[in-house]
């Protein structure tokens, strides 16, 4: 037997899935063939891995510098571990040496030019030596052709640090950057639909499904994703350095990260191919990915015109659960909260109120850090909020108003959350008012006191009108939230009173603006001639469609108007019945304690969100926006009851002037926040 073969189990990772003659036996027959010829048996014996074969010296020593030092003294000898592509490679090489020739593909041609490399078949010894042959069919073959070139980087993964001397890797990545950017910039490749960018997914939340629904149409960029990162991230380094554009590479580092970081299939794929590890291997390897996607992904504005926020989400949601690195962790942090008002409610996470984790306190603290980290980021150096901080207050409100339902959280961590984004950033309150009235709700069991506590934040004049009626009417929410929500409805009423009658005055003069002018008073306006029962005929086609549209408009806001008015004077009058009640059993109080102390002289309120009072005796001007209650305790102050029966009564009277109203009933905040 010239050559021993080893057991079946051997197959090679360079195989190559064309159909070509068995290589075993073709140099069996080729070791026969040249002992018959020379008379001369096998002298040497070569041992690879666990596979031994028995070859002539000539050949060897013909075509191999490395066989030629080696053999001088001794028959035997074995090739390290190290050998580029192991036994089934030196068996190819060996049928070369031999004279015989067999198909050269991309499947084995990396690990061929690595081994002939090591064993230094080089023109020095043999004129078109193997290396010299195989660098032409890699440079003329394989480097011309995009699945060639990426079948031969595939193999080149295990030929390390062999093919990265040869250049084999930095070859095949130049060639593949080269062929993508002519897939976009070269004008005889123009396609009939344009190359797939993130567009279609920045104004909704991130779906890995969608994601993929349009990288399916893009081939090119399914088989770069495909590839080891190392290689990736040298391939994008490459499309960028000729020229390829932004907004066609970041979406290729985003279809990665997609594949390789938040798909669920993950490590499916690695058990899949023969990896099987525990979790933390598996959470180790998508850590070390996205610590990379990280590092291709751009930063800050530029961020904003290419990926969606919504996908900076997800990746933090995917980083919590697998040990993300420190630094990377607040990178990704800082980078989601330069783009904060570009997301949009669905991308935040919002941690399960059913759930007492971990990984639920964790998502509420790295949601509050994102959100302080913004508002630094958004105030200039005299603290005055930016453009987009009311975008981001809104946004803030609405996921407090998600969370606000859980019954473990109280209420001083309920007012720590409100205070993460100041006060002053917050150009309406609707939302905040929402997420009170959601933990008001939740949490039955606090007291009077922690309630005005929550609800000092919230400011009645930034409250639109739909949610102003809904405070006036809410029981949940405490008495002097609801007195300031009455002053400020009862002076919206006032102004659409005030706006209605107005638009009347400027309907009546201009109903006749139109008509010719009397010929002996050419300057006279008919301004008279509105009052005349008598002018529902020829005059009535005088009047334009915009001034028939603009009457309409006035008697229904006139007609809106007078039925908030109706409501709020009903919840008045509700509330002054309460107030004489209570001041009956202060005055019983008063009778019972008669033995003590008088209490001393209270000290006056300041109203909340308002300047301080002056006490003079004379009233702010009818529509100017006075300040609203503050807190009072109506056990020491009963004198300030007093006063507010009066101001209720005032205000009670001024309804029964400005409006002739009929029995109704209000609506409930009919209009959705």
């Amino acid at each position: 037997m010239p050559m021993e073969t080893a057991s079946p189990k051997d197959s090679s990772s360079a195989s190559s899935p064309f159909s070509s003659p068995s290589v075993t036996a073709l140099l069996k027959i080729k070791i026969i063939s040249w002992s018959q010829e020379t008379g001369l048996p096998v002298s040497v014996r070569v041992r690879v891995g666990e596979r031994t074969f028995h070859l002539h010296r000539n050949p060897l020593f013909s075509k191999s510098g490395y066989f030629k030092r080696r053999l001088i003294e001794t028959t035997q000898l074995e090739l390290p571990q190290s050998f580029p592509g192991g036994p089934e490679t030196f068996e190819m090489i060996s049928l070369f040496m031999y004279g015989s020739s067999t198909l050269i593909d991309p499947f084995n041609v990396a690990a061929l030019r690595c081994a002939a490399e090591f064993l230094e078949m080089t023109e020095e010894f043999c004129s078109g030596n193997l290396c010299e042959r195989f660098d032409l069919y890699l440079n003329q073959v394989v480097l011309q052709n995009w699945d060639d070139t990426l079948i031969v980087l595939q193999r080149c993964q295990a030929l390390i640090p062999w093919s990265e001397e040869l250049l084999i890797v930095s070859r095949c990545i130049e060639s593949l950057a080269f062929m993508a950017c002519m897939e976009i910039l070269d004008p005889e490749r123009r396609r009939d639909k344009p190359v797939a960018t993130l567009e279609a997914l920045a104004g909704q939340a991130w779906s890995c499904e969608a994601a993929n629904e349009i990288l399916s149409q893009e081939l090119w960029i399914k088989d770069l994703i495909a590839l080891p990162f190392g290689f990736f991230k040298r391939i994008i380094g490459s499309l960028r350095r000729q020229g390829m554009k932004e907004k066609y590479v970041s979406p290729i580092v985003v279809f990665y990260a997609n594949k390789w970081v938040l798909s669920k299939k993950t490590i499916q794929y690695w058990e899949s191919s023969g990896e099987r590890s525990s979790d933390a291997n598996a959470n180790d390897k998508v850590s070390t990915i996205l610590q990379g996607v990280l590092d291709l992904l751009p930063m800050r504005e530029k961020a904003s015109r290419v990926i969606p926020v919504g996908f900076y989400f997800a990746l933090l949601s995917r980083s919590i659960g697998i040990g993300l690195r420190n630094d990377s962790k607040v990178k990704l942090q800082d980078q989601i909260a330069s783009l904060l008002h570009f997301a949009q409610v669905e991308d935040l996470l919002i941690p399960s109120s059913r759930v007492d984790s971990d990984c639920s306190r964790m998502e509420l603290a790295t949601m509050e850090s994102i959100f302080s980290t913004n508002v630094s980021l958004n105030m200039d150096t005299n603290n005055a909020p930016s453009a987009s901080n009311s975008t981001v207050a809104e946004l803030w409100d609405t996921f407090l108003s998600h969370i606000a339902s859980d019954p473990r959280m109280r209420p001083k961590r309920f007012m720590e959350l409100i205070e993460t984004v100041p006060i002053s950033c917050r150009q309406s309150h609707d939302q905040l008012y929402r997420a009170m009235n959601t933990f008001l709700q939740a949490h039955l069991d606090i007291s009077q006191e922690e309630k005005g506590a929550v609800c000092k934040y919230l400011n009645c004049q930034k409250l639109s009108q739909w949610a102003c009626i809904d405070a006036v009417q809410n029981e949940m929410m405490p008495l002097r939230l609801i007195v300031q929500a009455l002053f400020v409805q009862q002076l919206n009423t006032h102004q659409a009173f005030k706006e209605c009658s107005d638009s009347f005055r400027y309907a009546q003069s201009g109903e006749f603006s139109g008509s010719l002018p009397s010929s002996r008073c050419p300057n006279t306006k008919s301004q008279y001639l509105a009052d005349s029962p008598y002018m529902d005929g020829a005059e009535q086609g005088s009047r334009t469609l915009s001034f028939l549209l603009q009457k309409d408009i006035a008697v229904q806001r006139c007609e809106f108007s007078r039925k908030e008015y109706e409501s709020t004077s009903f919840r008045i009058q509700s509330l002054e019945q309460e107030l004489f009640s209570l001041k009956k059993s202060l005055q019983l109080q008063k009778t019972s304690k008669r033995t003590e102390t008088l209490p001393t002289k209270p000290q006056s309120t300041k109203p909340y969100g308002l300047q301080s009072r002056s006490l003079s005796k004379n009233r702010n001007p009818l529509g100017h926006v006075t300040g609203c209650i503050g807190s009072v305790n109506f056990a020491s102050q009963r004198k300030y009851a007093c006063k507010l029966l009066k101001i209720f009564r005032r205000i009670t009277l001024f309804g029964s002037r400005k409006s002739n109203r009929k029995p109704a009933v209000s609506s409930l905040w009919s209009k959705p926040m």
